[in-house]
């Protein structure tokens, strides 16, 4: 399976919004006496920038006036530019000053909340036990495991931080055990560019292989073989991705084949295996469509195309006990689920629906297993999953609180009655659960770690808001600390965004903790 996730520790970023005209909260006014609209005003003015009328044509022939164009400066290097820029950074200084001593104070907050040696939650497969693990003072994980048991010797496979010395960026984008588990291949970013380089190593033994591919993608496929690599390359201008390679180690870069050339530079390309690791697909997305082709991982050969490619149709397919199952939005703009026999590839007519379009629910993805699938699906603004068996029937993992997201998490192994998810709100850390789809046990295997924290002290709602217009009701989710008084004069921090389909979830901030301790609301309008 892919390993596509961010291999570094987040870091921690307090984000406060102070409206001019609006006097600070109680908590805050001992630290800003006067209204944060007054602060600095008399010592230094807001710069002005200078209106200067420019004309944009775009290559349609559209028209329009940019009175600030002459502040585009791509080369970094015009003194006019350079003044005004530096002339608001002086601004900005000013007006912040007296709040220097608060954003000390509140990042030393955050900071505090953050558990320095944190590990990830292990997940078994092909034999082994993977995780990742962090060591106080130290940026990067650790990604290791254990064979068969967590009690067995650990097996260090990429020590980050030692790989990061020296370097000024290091990023791990993915990385793959091959099929036997004797070999370890990884993608490293050493410029911040995702323009990656894939080596491979000995598990073993330690040691690097010669082999080395640059200018690809982090996505790895091995083969079945143990010793082919299939990778994506990237455009080394553009970035984009443009052909997907098979590498035989051992074999010079020149002898790699090429397998697949992606000619319109408005996909994004991936490769990948099937949940059945039956077949190894590559898949092709741009904002309004996507294509996938497949070829047999045990004989690979000409990939074939699931369904081709259409303007404002969707597709992602996966292999499972001897059948396809496509998400879709083919006459269904909220998507459903349907399915396809093992050998009917090439058209859309073959599928059949299994789980029809609903007005109500987004479906975003799936898990297949043995006997049944788990679903992500979104109704009413809330990511929940739903479990759904081949005999038709479905229920819901359930929840305790108005608000709340989940998402499906590392289930690595399908043979299993056990669907591994995690869980969050605006009162509670990150947690992961597993849940017995057949006898509805439910276990909490982790919680992020927040010390000082108590969760009791906070409350969560969920409101619903009319549109302007009044055709919709939107959902807002809210978070306060116990004893606040809905008076109308706390401060409140309201975030949104629903650009290109995006939703915004309720899930647990750090950060935010320390505003709601200073009498502020926080909420999210999920407007998406």
């Amino acid at each position: 399976m892919n390993h596509l996730a961010p291999r570094r520790r987040p870091l921690a970023a307090a984000v406060l919004l102070l409206a001019g005209g609006v006097a600070a909260p109680a908590a805050f006014a001992a630290d800003t006496p006067r209204p944060l609209s007054t602060v600095a005003a008399a010592a230094v003015s807001a710069p002005a920038a200078e209106q200067r009328p420019h004309e944009v044509r775009a290559p349609h022939g559209a028209v329009r006036i940019d009175e600030y164009y002459w502040l585009r400066d791509d080369t970094r290097q015009n003194p006019e530019m350079l003044a005004h820029l530096k002339a608001e950074n002086t601004y900005a200084d000013a007006v912040l000053a007296p709040l220097a001593g608060l954003k000390d104070t509140l990042f030393n907050e955050i900071v505090a909340r953050i558990v320095q040696d944190d590990s990830s939650v292990p997940f078994f497969e092909d034999g082994f036990w993977y995780y990742t693990r962090f060591e106080t003072g130290k940026d990067y994980a650790i990604v290791a495991r254990r064979k068969g048991t967590m009690e067995a010797p650990e097996q260090i496979l990429l020590d980050q931080n030692a790989m990061a010395a020296g370097k000024e960026f290091f990023q791990v984008g993915n990385w793959e055990v091959s099929p036997d588990g004797t070999r370890l291949a990884w993608a490293e970013d050493l410029n911040g560019r995702r323009q990656f380089t894939i080596r491979v190593k000995d598990i073993a033994s330690g040691e690097v292989l010669p082999d080395t591919i640059t200018g690809a993608s982090a996505h790895i496929v091995w083969g079945d073989d143990n010793n082919t690599l299939w990778y994506v390359e990237n455009d080394p201008k553009t970035l984009l991705t443009t052909h997907v390679k098979k590498r035989v180690l051992g074999t010079p870069a020149s002898a790699d084949t090429l397998v697949y050339t992606e000619t319109d530079n408005s996909f994004y390309m991936g490769i990948a295996r099937t949940r059945s690791d039956a077949y190894i697909c590559i898949g092709v997305s741009s904002t309004v469509s996507s294509e996938q082709r497949c070829t047999p991982a045990a004989n690979p050969g000409e990939f074939t195309v699931i369904a081709p490619r259409q303007r404002d149709f969707e597709y992602s397919a996966d292999h499972y006990a001897g059948r396809w199952v496509i998400t879709t939005n083919w006459q269904a703009p909220n998507f459903r689920i349907m399915t396809a026999a093992e050998d009917a590839l090439g058209s859309r007519e073959a599928w059949q629906e299994l789980v029809p379009h609903k007005d109500d629910v987004f479906v975003e993805g799936l898990q297949l297993f043995d006997g049944f699938m788990a679903i992500n699906e979104r109704s009413e603004g809330l990511r929940r999953i739903r479990i759904l068996d081949d005999g038709g029937e479905s229920k819901f993992v359930e929840s305790d609180e108005p608000a709340y997201t989940m998402g499906l998490s590392v289930n690595a192994e399908p043979a299993t009655p056990w669907v591994r998810y995690t869980y969050t709100s605006l009162t509670t850390p990150a947690t992961t659960f597993e849940v017995n789809v057949q006898t509805g046990e439910r276990k909490q295997l982790k919680q992020d770690p927040v010390p000082g924290f108590d969760p009791a002290q906070y409350v969560t709602e969920r409101l619903w808001v009319p549109s302007r217009d009044g055709s919709v009701r939107i959902p807002v989710s809210i978070v306060y600390r116990k004893g606040f008084e809905k008076n109308g004069e706390a401060a409140l921090l309201q975030m949104g965004y629903g650009s290109y389909g995006a939703s915004m979830d309720p899930s647990f901030n750090r950060s935010v903790i320390s505003l709601l301790d200073r009498g502020m609301v926080y909420a999210i309008a999920h407007i998406r």
